[in-house]
C-alpha cells in the first residue's frame, strides 16, 4: 500500500521506540525504573475526582459535548485562573479555547497558522512535537541553538534576514522541557517585541508554569503589555494538576489565533466528555494549596538525583521549575549510548538529550514523575553500578 509523503517521512516517536527497548528488558525480567517521562506519578486531589465522579454519573453526560471549544463554565474557569494567577484578563468566549491536551493543541496551531514555504523558529534541543508538527504542515524548521553559556535561552537575534523574512512562529517553551532552564519578564518582552517587529506568532508552551521549587514563580508571556496581538499560550492541566492521562489543555492569546484553531478543530474533534470538563473546573477553581506540597515532593526527588548524579562524577544545574534534570554525561560519550549503557547495566531508564534533537548531544533527561522510593532506589543502583556493575538476566 501507498502512503501519503509525511507519513513516509516521518520518523517514530523517540519514546515509543524506547518503549520496545523496556519491554525487552521487562520480558528478561530486569526491574526498570523509569525516569524517562514526564508523566507525573500522583492522582490528582481528591476534589478533581469527586467532580469527575459526579459528571461522570449523570446519564445526560455521555453524548456529544455541546460545544466543541469547551463550556462556558470551563472557559470561564480559565480565564479565573490566568487573573489569580498571572493577573491576565482574557475573555472567556474569544481569547481562550480548551484542547484535548497541548500537543494536539500544537498540531491544530500550526494547521491554522503555516503554509508550505513558512518557517517555524524551534529550539534545539526541544519537545519534538514543535518539530513534526511544522513539518507536517510542510513549513521548514529553522533551529534556534539553547546553550549553557546562554542559560539554555534562544538568541533569534541571530537568524539570517533571508530566514527571517519568511519566519512566521517563533517557539518559546519556560519553564523549559528538556532543559529546566526558566525565563524571567525581560525575556518574554524581548520575544514580543520581536514577533511585533517582524510580524510573527510568539508561542509559547507553558505546560510546567506551575512546577516550581524553592520560592520560583514562573512567569506568562501574556503579562507583556500588547502580548496578545502577537502572542497565544499553551496551559495544560497535565503537569499541574497531575491529569496527564485526562487530555485537557488551554490554548490562550491572540483572539484572531483562537478562532483560526477553532475552526481546525471543529473539523477534527468533537469536544471533551462532559466529566473531564467538570474536573478541569474543579481542578481549576479549587483549592491550590496542595500543589505547594506536591512541588516540596518533586523537590525532594530532584535532590536525590542530584546526589545520585555525583557519584559519577555528573554535577547538574539545580532546576528552579519543571519536571526535569538536565544533566551533563561524561565527555568522549554520546547521550544515547550513555543511557543505553546506563539502562542495560542497571534498569534505570532515562531520556537522551537527542531524543529532543540533536542540540541535546551531551546530556541525559531525567524525570523527578517517579515514587520516591523508585528514585532512591535508582539512585543507589547508579552508585553500585559505580563501583561494582550489576548484572542483569540475559537473553537465552
Amino acid at each position: 500500500m501507498r502512503f501519503a509523503n509525511r507519513v513516509e517521512s516521518l520518523k517514530p516517536y523517540p519514546f515509543a521506540r524506547q518503549a520496545e527497548t523496556l519491554a525487552k528488558l521487562k520480558a528478561r525480567g530486569v526491574d526498570v525504573i523509569r525516569m524517562d517521562i514526564g508523566s507525573p506519578d500522583r492522582p490528582p486531589a481528591a476534589h478533581i475526582l469527586a467532580a469527575l465522579e459526579k459528571a461522570a454519573r449523570d446519564p445526560d453526560n455521555h453524548g456529544y459535548p455541546v460545544f466543541g471549544y469547551g463550556t462556558p463554565s470551563l472557559l470561564a474557569a480559565e480565564a479565573a485562573y490566568y487573573q489569580s494567577r498571572f493577573q491576565v484578563e482574557l475573555d472567556p468566549q474569544r481569547e481562550t479555547t480548551a484542547l484535548l491536551g497541548s500537543k494536539e493543541g500544537i498540531f491544530h496551531l500550526t494547521q491554522a497558522c503555516l503554509n508550505p514555504g513558512d518557517v517555524a523558529l524551534i529550539p534545539n534541543p526541544a519537545y519534538p512535537a514543535y518539530r513534526v508538527a511544522a513539518e507536517w504542515a510542510g513549513a521548514d524548521v529553522w533551529p534556534l541553538p539553547l546553550r549553557k553559556e546562554n542559560n539554555f535561552l534562544p538568541d533569534w537575534n541571530l537568524v539570517p534576514p533571508e530566514i527571517l523574512h519568511r519566519a512566521r512562529m517563533l517557539w518559546i517553551n519556560y519553564p523549559n522541557n528538556p532543559t529546566g532552564a526558566v525565563a524571567g519578564r525581560k525575556f518574554y518582552e524581548e520575544a514580543v517585541s520581536f514577533g511585533v517587529r517582524n510580524g510573527i506568532l510568539v508561542c509559547s508552551d507553558a505546560a510546567y508554569c506551575d512546577v516550581a521549587f524553592d520560592g520560583y514563580i514562573p512567569s506568562s508571556v501574556l503579562e507583556v503589555e500588547g502580548a496578545k496581538s502577537t502572542a497565544i499560550e499553551f496551559t495544560s492541566v497535565s503537569k499541574t494538576y497531575n491529569m496527564a492521562g485526562w487530555r485537557l489543555g488551554f490554548l490562550s492569546g491572540s483572539a484572531e489565533v483562537i478562532a483560526a484553531v477553532r475552526k481546525v478543530k471543529s473539523n477534527i474533534d468533537s469536544g471533551i466528555f462532559a466529566g473531564i470538563t467538570a474536573a478541569g473546573e474543579a481542578a481549576l477553581r479549587g483549592d491550590q494549596s496542595w500543589i505547594v506540597e506536591r512541588n516540596a515532593l518533586y523537590a525532594r526527588r530532584r535532590d536525590l538525583v542530584l546526589d545520585g548524579l555525583t557519584a559519577l562524577g555528573i554535577i547538574a544545574q539545580p532546576p528552579q521549575a519543571s519536571l526535569y534534570v538536565w544533566a551533563p554525561i561524561p565527555e568522549g560519550r554520546t547521550a544515547e549510548a550513555y543511557a543505553t549503557e546506563i539502562l542495560e547495566s542497571t534498569g534505570v531508564c532515562f531520556s537522551p538529550g537527542t531524543f529532543f534533537g540533536e542540540g541535546g548531544e551531551g546530556y541525559l533527561r531525567i524525570s523527578l514523575g517517579a515514587p520516591t522510593a523508585r528514585v532512591e532506589e535508582a539512585m543507589r543502583r547508579l552508585r553500585q553500578w559505580h563501583l561494582i556493575p550489576p548484572v542483569f538476566p540475559q537473553p537465552a
